[in-house]
């Protein structure tokens, strides 16, 4: 008698393979914009601006030069956002709020006290200017727009007037409220404690302190004339 055959065993599905995660695009590529920023900043306190290249940022931050022109068009390109970035770093680490969106700017505090907003925001300058971090890329940046006139025109209007309006804005404020003269043109004031502070810390002139700024503001406001 012939043996019946049996059913033969059903084979045991596979496990699926666990999908592999997605790599998130985002985190990849502030990584690397943060790697891009810092090289850049690196490189040009180093070198200088001259001697600086894209080739050189891409071979710092680890990444292609493709990279970079994906999102900049020229090395001062890159600079400028680098430079928009620290001072963005800057006021989040002074615990400064007032950083508005990508461009890093930052609204002077107007607290009724125009004095007391102008000494703050000054005395977070200081902390700027004194960090190696952000004084040494500073000065020689600074030094090559002396003989760079393109690139110091570039900075100037990208970088250092928009933070200037900041104030402008501010001492309008103070105008409205019968704090300043109405006459006053803003623009130059402000130049009474900005332009001396710079001036100081570019070409070494004497020590940036707070007690230099707070002098600053207060030479500004109230004049030299005696008060009567």
């Amino acid at each position: 008698m012939a043996d019946t055959p049996r059913p033969s065993a059903k084979p045991t599905p596979a496990k699926p393979t666990p999908a592999k995660p997605t790599p998130d695009s985002t985190r990849r590529s502030e990584k690397s914009r943060r790697a891009i920023f810092d090289a850049a900043l690196a490189l040009v306190g180093e070198v200088g601006y001259p001697k600086t290249t894209i080739e050189g940022i891409a071979a710092r931050a680890g990444v292609g030069k493709q990279t970079i022109y994906r999102w900049w068009s020229s090395k001062a390109d890159v600079l400028l956002e680098a430079f928009i970035d620290l001072s963005a770093q800057a006021a989040q680490a002074a615990g400064r709020p007032e950083v508005l969106g990508e461009h890093a700017e930052y609204g002077i505090p107007d607290t009724g006290d125009l004095a007391a907003d102008l000494k703050q925001v000054l005395r977070a300058t200081v902390d700027e200017l004194l960090n190696p971090k952000f004084e040494i890329p500073s000065r020689a940046l600074a030094a090559e727009g002396l003989v760079n006139e393109a690139l110091g025109v570039e900075f100037v209007s990208k970088l250092l007037e928009p933070q200037l309006q900041l104030y402008v804005k501010r001492l309008r404020s103070a105008q409205d409220k019968g704090d300043l003269r109405p006459d006053i043109d803003p623009r130059i004031a402000l130049e009474l404690f900005v332009s001396p502070l710079a001036q100081r810390w570019l070409q070494h002139t004497g020590p940036i302190s707070y007690a230099y700024t707070d002098t600053l503001v207060d030479y500004a406001l109230y004049g030299l004339a005696p008060r009567g």
